[in-house]
């Protein structure tokens, strides 16, 4: 098989014994910002309180244990830049003088190797007689970029984007799992905690997990190229969500699978723009012309609750101080009541004009249509 199964972690779910707090403060920022501003004493009081019950992951340690087995010369040097100068200057002929004599009573350390660039070359290999272009280049970093110059360019500066990163549940790794000999898209996967050989990661921002680098409305691949398609939290975020749906079917195999999942009552969210959330039916409007629903459904992960919770959470971080405490003794009661009186109190009076937009029942738009044809001020 030239693309056996196989899985890479970046990220785990620590335990007592393998916690380590630099790789949960770097997985999750949220609590490295609350251990800087002194609301947590540290990633590790908030592992024991909070953390193992809300799921939370560390990243997998860059860096292991040498050993006269596992000990490789460029990892070494790479942990430990004063043992690289050191045999540049001649000091010691090589990183294994130093382990030996050294660096095994320092517990010295060295990079860990990773496994994705291998898995990736193979999974890639795999993948090019499916791709529009078979004879695409590999960019600097092996991987496939079926972007412009100019718009990767802007997208590499657009650091204020946060990371999109979110792990699989249990149905979508079991699909992946039943999809091994075959290849499954993940249509705007963002940054994945878990690297499988058999799903593409498709993205517009290079992630270190991304595989290719393009756009939804535009896929690089044959009819009829995959196994199965996995579209989450992605399509509020593209311009024309019709145009996405048509060529997510376009790809799919006859029988393949989809899994798609949309917000409907989520806040403004921008990766870095948020354009569309949808109802239900208008989800299975965008696909009924092409697939067969089989289900839609709630599941704990997007039932009603997260809504709530997020808006009223939003709602609270966007007020003044004197007006967050007020808003935060609220009761549900004080709530569900006729809206018109609130608006005058301070928690709602107050609320910022971008926390406004961002929470919003709805939004109005006023235009006008040009005297003349658009396009012809330009001329």
């Amino acid at each position: 098989m030239t693309n056996p199964y196989q899985t890479a972690p970046l990220q785990e779910i620590p335990t007592k014994e393998t916690f380590e707090e630099s790789c949960y403060l770097a997985a999750n920022p949220d609590v490295a910002a609350a251990v800087k501003a002194g609301t947590v004493a540290s990633g590790w009081a908030h592992f024991r309180k909070f953390g193992a019950t809300e799921g939370r992951r560390q990243k997998v340690p860059e860096e292991e244990t040498p050993t006269a087995e596992n000990f490789d010369e460029l990892r070494y040097l790479a942990a430990n830049p004063d043992v690289r100068d050191a045999v540049a200057q001649g000091i010691f002929p090589s990183a294994r003088a130093h382990f030996n004599s050294a660096g095994r009573l320092q517990n010295r350390r060295q990079r860990r190797a990773s496994r994705i660039p291998g898995i990736r070359v193979q999974k890639l290999a795999a993948l090019r007689p499916l791709l529009s272009d078979p004879q695409a280049p590999l960019d600097a970093n092996g991987k496939l970029c079926f972007l412009d110059a100019d718009k990767r360019a802007k997208d590499a500066l657009d650091d204020e984007i946060p990371v999109s990163e979110n792990g699989y549940d249990d149905e979508t790794v079991a699909l992946i799992e039943g999809s091994a000999n075959g290849l499954v898209l993940d249509v705007g996967a963002g940054f994945r905690p878990v690297y499988y050989s058999n799903v593409v990661n498709l993205e517009v921002k290079d992630y270190p997990t991304t595989d290719v680098i393009g756009v939804a409305d535009r896929l690089p691949f044959k009819d009829d190229s995959f196994e199965g398609v996995i579209s989450i939290a992605v399509l509020e975020h593209v311009k024309d969500p019709f145009a996405c749906a048509r060529e997510i079917a376009r790809v799919l195999k006859p029988g393949g699978w989809l899994k798609c999942c949309v917000p409907f009552l989520q806040p403004l969210h921008g990766y870095p723009h948020h354009y569309f959330n949808m109802t239900h039916e208008g989800l299975r409007t965008l696909f009924e012309p092409y697939l067969s629903i089989e289900r839609q459904e709630v599941n704990p992960a997007t039932h009603p609750v997260w809504a709530i919770a997020w808006q009223l959470r939003a709602w609270a971080d966007g007020l003044p101080p004197s007006a967050k405490k007020a808003f935060l003794k609220l009761r549900v009661s004080d709530l569900v009541g006729f809206p018109g009186p609130m608006l005058a109190q301070p928690w709602a009076r107050d609320l910022p004009i971008d926390k406004q937009f961002e929470l919003a029942a709805a939004t109005i738009l006023f235009a006008r249509k040009p005297s003349y044809p658009k396009g012809d001020a330009e001329k």
